[in-house]
């Protein structure tokens, strides 16, 4: 079942770029890790589930590779009663089962096509983000396909999920929202023909219960989304396709700084026509942090892709666009406000400083104000997340930060989990995995969340390194259905 990967650091060779080297090299195996040497002590009021999502390609690409590209695995600590047990596993999507068969990658790449190409189809591969849902951990992909549902335990695939999508475009992007007071999933989808979104609910047993068509100028490649206890937040940015690649099948971006960065506002269960929009400084998002109601005010607290600028201090849309599509980020905390009953708007950045992203947050104040996120502060450079960051979200102040070694950690993206019986928003516990590439040690790593600059209160030191990946998510004991 288990691919042979002849050089853990390298396993297809170098011809295919950095993304599949080092830390980024996908592992071969499945595996279930107990009894694993601790330092420290975890904690005993700790329970759940720490999933994290990411690309482990099984075999070796087709044309150019991207980072997006890649079988999306599923790893995960879960713990009990002061123990924690390890599992990886890969998502059996459709396209897993396809090449399973063939022996080989059958699919092709993000840089090579686009989505709904039959000369050059496209893996739906699951690989970017997990979320609890209905009792099950739900995983999407970049490109808006169809979910999965896994069991957050075990990992197994349970099944694809159709039913959570409509038409038009069927699909579901990476971040859906839950709101874990009424257990509705909000989400949208995007696509190259018109009306080029649409945005829909499924309630708490997995119904759609929601779907409308969201009419944009144009074609758009927006990522995230928002949602308060009343309304969802939908982004319409200055970034899509490039018109001649698309019509030749490749997937190329651009970012036209002519156009606003546009948010929509609509209720929950509103039609299209309710939708209000609000104009803002051009930019690219990729992660909301959190959003709320303030009286009349909607706001919105996210990571900012900072455009690039010229020597003149423009927007140099050309290096802007490679940026983004290379992963290049370079993020700020910004906050936004959007005035239902004036139409006013501002926006402000909360933290000029740290460069900034993949936030975790108590997900149980999803919708609701929110003082604390923990960020991971990004290198650019490498794609290399050096270390973590506890922030104020209403000020923008740092309030601890942490990492092992700054020249040579490799974090994923760190989420909150909440101990048993809380008493305050950040009474419980920040999880993440760490890989040192100069000790060549991997660890999962416990802080106590309201004293982050005291580094971890449990060490979990672990046989074999963890690939870089995408995004993370906490469930706790009620959120799932197998507990």
């Amino acid at each position: 079942m288990n691919a042979v990967i002849p050089d853990p650091d390298a396993p297809f060779g170098h011809s295919h770029g950095p993304m599949l080297t080092d830390n980024f090299a996908p592992v071969p195996d499945e595996v279930v890790l107990t009894d694993l040497p601790v330092e420290g002590e975890i904690p005993e009021d700790l329970n759940g589930v720490y999933l994290r999502n990411g690309p482990n390609p099984r075999f070796e690409p087709k044309g150019t590779h991207h980072y997006f590209d890649g079988d999306g695995m599923i790893h995960a600590a879960c713990f009990r009663a002061g123990q924690v047990t390890y599992r990886n596993r890969w998502v059996r999507t459709e396209g897993w089962f396809e090449n399973d068969r063939s022996g080989e990658e059958v699919h092709w790449g993000v840089m090579a096509t686009v989505k709904g190409s039959p000369a050059k189809p496209m893996n739906d591969v699951a690989n970017t983000d997990v979320i609890g849902h209905g009792g099950s951990a739900l995983v999407t992909w970049y490109l808006a396909g169809v979910p999965y549902l896994l069991d957050p335990v075990t990992l197994e695939t349970q099944r694809r999920a159709p039913e959570y999508v409509g038409a038009p475009g069927r699909g579901m992007s990476a971040h859906p929202k839950v709101d874990e007071v009424t257990g509705d999933l909000m989400f949208f989808d995007y696509f190259t023909e018109h009306p080029h979104m649409s945005y829909g609910v499924v309630n708490a047993e997995g119904a759609l219960v929601h779907h409308v068509p969201i009419a944009l100028p144009g074609d758009r490649l927006p990522h995230d989304m928002g949602i308060t206890e009343n309304y969802s937040i939908l982004h319409d940015l200055p970034v899509y396709h490039e018109e001649e690649a698309l019509k030749a099948g490749r997937h190329k971006i651009r970012f036209d700084a002519s156009l606003k960065a546009r948010f929509g506002v609509l209720p929950r269960f509103g039609d299209a026509d309710s939708i209000r929009w609000f104009e803002f400084s051009p930019c690219f998002l990729y992660h909301v942090v959190n959003c709320w109601e303030e009286g009349d005010e909607v706001v919105m607290v996210a990571c900012r892709y900072m455009p690039a600028v010229d020597e003149d201090g423009n927007i140099d849309e050309q290096r802007t666009a490679k940026m983004i599509a290379q992963l290049v980020m370079d993020a700020r905390l910004w906050r936004y406000r959007m005035n239902l009953k004036t139409g006013e708007t501002s926006e402000e950045c909360l933290d000029p400083e740290h460069n900034i992203e993949f936030p975790g947050y108590n997900s149980a104040l999803t919708g609701r104000p929110s003082q604390w996120a923990y960020f991971v502060d990004h290198d650019p450079s490498i794609l290399r997340w050096a270390g973590i960051r506890k922030v104020n979200t209403s000020t923008g102040e740092t309030a601890a930060a942490w990492s092992d070694d700054i020249d040579h950690c490799w974090y994923s993206e760190p989420w909150f989990a909440p101990a048993d019986n809380p008493r305050a928003e950040d009474h419980g516990y920040v999880i993440v995995f760490v890989w040192n590439d100069h000790s060549k040690e991997q660890q999962l790593q416990i802080f106590d969340a309201e004293n982050i600059a005291d580094g971890p209160v449990a060490r979990v030191k672990m046989p074999s390194r963890i690939p870089a990946g995408f995004h993370a998510c906490w469930m706790k004991p009620g959120q799932i259905a197998n507990w």
